[in-house]
């Protein structure tokens, strides 16, 4: 099965936020890229277990967006 994760940058509070519509409960944030990639890897399994215990074997898509204002 395969699940989808949404990356967004918030240029306000200046972190990446994770979220899923197919993981109930996956709301994390962090500033780096790379460092809220290790704790959605880490935080999904057990998400997965509270949720839909039979799931497995998954594929994590990662879909990322960051937007930034230019003056020209």
């Amino acid at each position: 099965m395969e699940y989808i994760i949404n990356f967004k940058w918030d240029s306000k509070a200046d972190v990446w936020i994770a979220t899923s519509d197919d993981i109930p409960g996956l709301v994390l944030e962090s500033g780096s890229y790379d460092a809220l990639l290790e704790r959605v890897r880490f935080a999904v399994p057990e998400l997965l277990e509270l949720n839909k215990p039979k799931a497995s074997p998954v594929t994590l898509a990662f879909l990322s967006e960051r937007r930034e204002r230019m003056v020209l």
